[in-house]
């Protein structure tokens, strides 16, 4: 068992800059994963400034635990949560110490596999997949008005993308103190993989073709640039990332 990773991310085709972050590690044995993507907010270099305090921060804590020879559920889902309030108040601190940012947030999802177990935290509408058996799955719920509004009837799935506050999202990181990530956990087996995805890329592209643009037999590096390649073509109008992890055959 090998786990690997990779990722790519992209301005996309109307945005003039980008503003999300990624990162990726995997450890000395291969054993243990961690990814993270974020999509800042806040205008004029605030989002950018922001995902990436979020995405250095968090590689920072949790990058150097990987090569821990066995760390329990508990303990990681601890480390994860730390981090991402560390997070937070950077982009706090970095936010008060200059009026320009006082807008500024982030998004955030990241995955930490050990041996079989994926953690997967969230804040936000970045979202974390897993395809499995050709069968993939969101393992992540969108923090935003819409996703609220199809939960309590007021929309069906089919209106949200006509909602013209569609992207206004109802938690994210660095807007308040007391904003814990939602933490979910999964089993691999091999050959499964996690998707990690700014909305850039699920706008532009339909989760329903995922599974052909990553068909087995391509690299993990492959699958990820068709991912993106396609949402180019179909115009993507936001910054587009992605970040993939595998379980080996």
């Amino acid at each position: 068992m090998a786990l690997q990773a990779t990722g790519l991310t992209h301005e996309g085709c109307k945005r003039p800059t980008n503003q999300d972050s990624i990162a990726w590690q995997v450890n000395l044995t291969g054993t243990g994963t961690l990814g993270v993507l974020a999509d800042g907010m806040g205008g004029y270099e605030g989002g950018e400034i922001a995902s990436r305090l979020a995405v250095d921060t968090v590689m920072a804590c949790l990058a150097p635990e990987l090569n821990q020879p066995y760390l329990d559920d508990k303990t990681i889902a601890e480390s994860i949560q730390a981090a991402i309030v560390l997070a937070g108040t950077q982009i706090r601190r970095a936010r008060d110490s200059d009026p320009v940012l006082s807008k500024m947030g982030t998004t955030l999802v990241l995955a930490w596999v050990s041996g079989h177990r994926a953690h997967i935290a969230h804040l936000g509408d970045s979202r974390c997949y897993l395809l499995s058996d050709q069968h993939l799955t969101c393992q992540t719920r969108d923090d935003t008005v819409v996703q609220n509004m199809i939960e309590d009837g007021s929309i069906n799935e089919a209106d949200a993308p006509r909602v013209p506050f569609r992207n206004v999202l109802t938690r994210a990181l660095g807007s308040s103190d007391d904003a814990p990530a939602t933490l979910t956990s999964v089993t691999l087996k091999k050959g499964d993989r996690l998707i990690l995805c700014s909305d850039g890329l699920t706008d532009a592209v339909p989760d329903d073709t995922w599974q052909g643009l990553m068909a087995n037999g391509r690299s993990l590096e492959e699958q990820a640039r068709q991912l993106l390649d396609t949402s180019l073509v179909n115009e993507a109008s936001d910054n587009v990332s992605v970040v993939l992890i595998q379980l080996g055959e």
